[in-house]
């Protein structure tokens, strides 16, 4: 047997790889090396968005350390009664399910990374031998090699990679948009629950005195059995609707704890407001809300990365017609008794079978189709804008109409049936009668309070991100419509 001997340290160095070969690998694997997974940058933008346009900044607890310091500050802040602006900041700095976002747009981030790379080079040996008379001969090959395609069109990958990070950027942002938004109307219908349920033990108290007073006087003669039963009657119905209003008011408490993501014991130790903030003196300007949709809306901001990337993708298809499949290789083949053989290897499909025409349809429908998109997007968020800012008016025109119309009327009505009464122009019978249309126009100023701070915080959504969901101002009976009322006696 006689082996080919080992080439010298100079043959070596003759039969490395091409110089341009080595630069372009170089170059490759230093572009590929560049895209580094960018999710603190894609964090950045999330906890800048938040500041500017929610007034509050998200964390992202990576470590044990931070995880420990956000508990020790949520006990600080539940340790008093808990504001929107505390509850909007415990969800975005604290709330595990939150953190999972955010770690679930960091592995999104990676994938888009990880797929703007090169794949690896393969390298191929091949060792043959043919033994004949006693003598072995030996050829070996060597060869390295990088698809063309993904060398050529690396800067597109790129810019691809890119347009993910962007889009996984902005998707991060409108589900830290929409989880401020759960948060603060969480916190909404929490304290108005316990608003009402407060008024609706006042209420209880009331209609039990009545019903006591009812049966003395019935006792002594004063009232029928029918006025008795009016007011009994008015006393198991404000029973029923304790029931209700300490129902409601249990389960949007627990809302509020799951959408801040509150552990047991703190659950125990949160404790809301006695009421919600006063409706402010102004409203909001519609046509600024509309034109800050048009460049805030995060939605908006993915529908043009989208057509963007289509665009490319066009581009990057045509190029993938003509050099799809290709491959590029440096070989070096050694054979016994033989000079060493090198050189480049090239393969390259011929487009036969497949001209590629279906391919160039898909991507140009695809880029007319992404173009619709936007539009209609565009279109959809400016109506979005303008229903959120009408259901906005319309609330804070109800809930000032309760404010300054239909309360102070009632009570003035109250204050003259007791001077009525006092005078005794008026029975008792009717005197309670009023009492009880006035329950129901306070709860009516309650909801309709809750209600408008329901619309604002959908309108603050509205402006930079599609709305969580319409909310609806229900219509509430009139008081004649009220069986309680004196029309229904």
């Amino acid at each position: 047997m006689t082996p080919r001997s080992l080439p010298s340290r100079r043959q070596a160095a003759r039969h490395r790889p091409s110089a341009g070969l080595v630069a372009a690998v170089a170059a490759a694997l230093w572009l590929g090396a560049c895209a580094n997974p960018p999710v603190d940058r894609n964090f950045e933008a999330a906890r800048q968005l938040s500041r500017e346009h929610l007034g509050v900044e998200v964390r992202w607890l990576r470590s044990e350390a931070a995880r420990v310091e956000a508990q020790r500050e949520a006990e600080a802040v539940l340790s008093r009664p808990l504001q929107a602006d505390d509850a909007v900041r415990l969800a975005l700095a604290y709330s595990p399910a939150l953190q999972a976002l955010l770690f679930e747009a960091a592995a999104a981030s990676a994938d888009a990374t990880q797929a703007a790379r090169l794949p690896n080079p393969v390298f191929t040996f091949e060792r043959l031998a043919r033994r004949s008379h006693g003598e072995t001969e030996l050829d070996i090959g060597r060869m390295l090699g990088l698809p063309l395609f993904d060398l050529l069109l690396l800067p597109a990958r790129l810019r691809q990679a890119d347009l993910r990070q962007q889009q996984t950027q902005w998707r991060l942002a409108g589900e830290v948009v929409q989880a401020a938004t759960a948060a603060r109307q969480a916190w909404v219908r929490a304290v108005a629950a316990e608003q009402r349920l407060h008024y609706q033990r006042q209420v209880q108290a009331a209609a039990d005195a009545s019903a006591e007073l009812a049966r003395r006087m019935q006792a002594v003669g004063n009232f029928s059995r029918l006025q008795r039963a009016r007011e009994q009657a008015f006393s198991a119905e404000a029973a029923a609707e304790l029931a209700r209003a300490q129902q409601v008011a249990a389960d949007t408490r627990e809302a509020l704890v799951r959408a801040l993501g509150l552990a047991p014991a703190q659950a125990q130790a949160l404790t809301l407001p006695s009421r919600l903030p006063e409706l402010p003196a102004t409203l909001r300007d519609a046509t600024a809300l509309e034109r800050d949709a048009t460049a805030l809306r995060l939605d908006l901001r993915i529908a043009r990365a989208e057509l963007q990337h289509s665009a490319d993708e066009q581009g990057l298809g045509r190029a993938g017609d003509i050099t799809g499949g290709a491959h590029l290789a440096a070989v070096r083949n050694s054979e016994t008794g033989e000079a060493p053989q090198k050189g480049v290897e090239l393969e390259l499909p011929l487009p036969v079978f497949d001209p590629g025409d279906a391919g160039r349809l898909r991507r140009q429908a695809s880029h007319q189709a992404a173009q619709q998109r936007l539009a209609q997007r565009e279109r959809e968020a400016a109506s979005q804008v303008r229903q959120a800012h009408a259901g906005y008016r319309s609330a804070y025109e109800v809930a000032r109409h309760y404010r300054d119309q239909v309360v102070p009327l009632r009570k003035a009505i109250s204050e003259e049936n007791l001077l009525r009464y006092n005078g005794m122009l008026i029975s008792v019978f009717e005197l309670l009668a009023d009492a009880r249309q006035q329950v129901a126009s306070v709860v009516g100023a309650l909801d309709a309070q809750r209600d408008f701070w329901l619309a604002d915080a959908a309108l603050q959504a509205a402006r930079v991100g599609p709305p969580a969901g319409g909310l609806a101002i229900e219509a509430r009976p009139s008081a004649a419509a009220d069986p309680t009322s004196d029309a229904a006696h």
